[in-house]
């Protein structure tokens, strides 16, 4: 057959160039994994048995300010495809333009926000003039490596469970016109969890679950929807994600590994989300709101079959044995492990209190100092129309509003950082540090730099920063008790660290060579994870 005839979903099974075909597939962010480790997760992946590559793509890195856009270096999304397509790997895109993902906003720039009336995920005017832009960009990085074109993508998925917040009938067509008005003619896909389903499909769209045990007769029901269609689980969820203050979550891999045993005897195609979880590094992790909001960590581990630094787990070996059953041919060798290593402790050489870096002057003798931090915006439910951030109403003294105040961003981005270096009011003395503020160590790396964990007992809460890279945020209530650190991004000699710290200082910063993942829950027993 041609190969112009890529993904089809004509019949109860897949087809691609005219053979039936299963998807065994995978999740793995390029934006959460450093680039220059993307062909050893990648090589892990096709080690492991699958063929098919999924990732999502976050329009708030891509367009960090309206008009401005960026796929270089980390965020070469044609990089990434065309490596997979090297790995031997086909690919989904989840393009969005909402990708959940347990990513800020759900990876919706926080500028659209900037509209007092926005409406996002909506066919509101000022919505839809922003997707369109975007997506003219998008698309024309990604036609290029479609199956039609001769590249590795055999589907893309429009938008992201939908059905779950179905605020507008007339927005999922309107997707659908975006991808194919700018000439996206691969299979198109929904992904919704069992309470989405309920929402009407599209003419042409191919409708998939998203699920982490089968119950409720979930793929059955999916099968009524669709008769003489293939079945797909887009994310079969492998573990589960951390919010601050509570428990780890694993899903133990025998447990894991019998449902996805299931699924495949079942003749269904599987993406397992996620494969690979990796960081979500900087200030972009999400938060749940279902009452209470609650930011999510840094780590993005996942309790996923690669760990968060890329680590082979029993849950990788277990679903690897199980994988090898469906292939003919023997699987490739699994790459090397990476090495890590317990770096000596550094001692906190200078500190800087952040007002004395703002270099504020006031007249009079009352100051009234306020530090407002975003925590993480929302990614999924209702409320992401309500996500704006910092001080959004009056503040009140004796029941009157205070005005006047002097408002400086600390966006903490490398132009600030850099500001911060040149700055003449870092002191040495460690008698009296003051709180909130930086402080600066330096860690020499003797030999090729190696993976670490940074580890901070005895300090409370905060953003750590390597040579300039963002690792993310810190906080003693855990369950995240280190910070991932690539030893792609060390260099052999000195290496700079900054800790922007709020509420305790200790003096001095540890390393370990394992991450631990403190007190656990299994997912099973999680209400939020039996009722999606």
């Amino acid at each position: 057959m041609s190969r112009l005839e890529g993904l089809r979903a004509n019949s109860s099974q897949f087809t691609l160039e005219g053979e039936p075909f299963r998807i065994l597939g995978g999740s793995i962010h390029y934006f959460r994994v450093p680039r220059a480790y993307w062909e050893d997760r990648l090589l892990k992946m096709k080690a492991c048995g699958l063929n098919t590559l999924t990732t999502y793509v976050p329009w708030n890195l891509h367009e960090p300010e309206r008009g401005t856009f960026n796929f270089q270096d980390q965020l070469d999304l044609k990089a990434y495809v065309s490596l997979a397509a090297e790995m031997g790997l086909w690919v989904i895109l989840r393009p969005g333009p909402y990708i959940c993902a347990e990513w800020d906003l759900g990876g919706l720039p926080s500028w659209l926000l900037q509209d007092k009336g926005m409406q996002l995920r909506t066919t509101y005017p000022g919505f839809v003039d922003a997707v369109n832009l975007y997506f003219d960009k998008l698309v024309a990085v990604i036609k290029p490596l479609m199956f039609e074109e001769g590249g590795p993508i055999i589907a893309v998925q429009v938008e992201n469970e939908y059905g779950s917040y179905a605020k507008d009938e007339k927005y999922m067509p309107f997707i659908q016109n975006c991808l194919q008005s700018r000439g996206i003619k691969e299979l198109l896909l929904t992904s919704d969890n069992w309470e989405g389903l309920r929402y009407a499909g599209m003419e042409g769209v191919l409708k998939t679950i998203n699920l982490q045990r089968l119950s409720f007769g979930a793929i059955q029901r999916l099968a009524d929807m669709q008769p003489l269609k293939p079945l797909m689980v887009t994310e079969y969820w492998s573990g589960w994600f951390d919010v601050w203050g509570e428990h780890h979550h694993v899903f133990h891999a025998e447990d894991m590994i019998a449902v996805v045993s299931e699924i495949l005897k079942r003749g269904v195609s599987i993406n397992l989300y996620m494969f690979h979880g990796g960081t979500s590094f900087g200030f972009m992790n999400g938060a749940m709101d279902l009452g209470t909001y609650k930011p999510q960590v840094t780590s993005y581990d996942y309790d996923a079959p690669l760990s968060e630094a890329g680590d082979c787990t029993p849950k990788y070996q277990l679903l690897r044995n199980l994988l090898s059953q469906y292939h003919s041919e023997p699987l490739p060798v699994e790459p090397t492990p990476q090495k890590t290593r317990a770096y000596d402790p550094v001692a906190i050489q200078q500190h800087l209190s952040l007002w004395d870096s703002l270099h504020f002057t006031a007249k009079g003798e009352m100051i009234l100092s306020l530090l407002v931090e975003n925590c993480g915006r929302v990614n999924y439910g209702k409320a992401l129309d309500d996500q704006r951030k910092g001080i959004v109403g009056d503040i009140l003294l004796n029941h009157t509003p205070l005005t006047g105040f002097t408002i400086f961003c600390l966006d903490m981005k490398p132009g600030f950082m850099n500001r911060l270096m040149s700055s003449g009011q870092w002191k040495s003395d460690f008698k009296s540090p003051s709180i909130p503020g930086f402080f600066q160590a330096r860690l020499y790396v003797d030999g090729p730099p190696r993976d670490t964990f940074i580890r901070l007992p005895g300090w409370g809460k905060g953003v750590v920063f390597v040579n300039g890279q963002n690792l993310g945020r810190h906080w003693c209530i855990g369950p995240q008790l280190f910070l991932y650190l690539p030893g792609t991004w060390l260099r052999s000699g000195a290496n700079q660290i900054i800790v922007f710290e709020e509420q305790k200082v200790d003096d001095k910063i540890l390393f370990a060579e394992n991450l631990d993942h403190g007190r656990t829950i299994d997912v099973y027993k999680l209400p939020f994870c039996t009722l999606l």
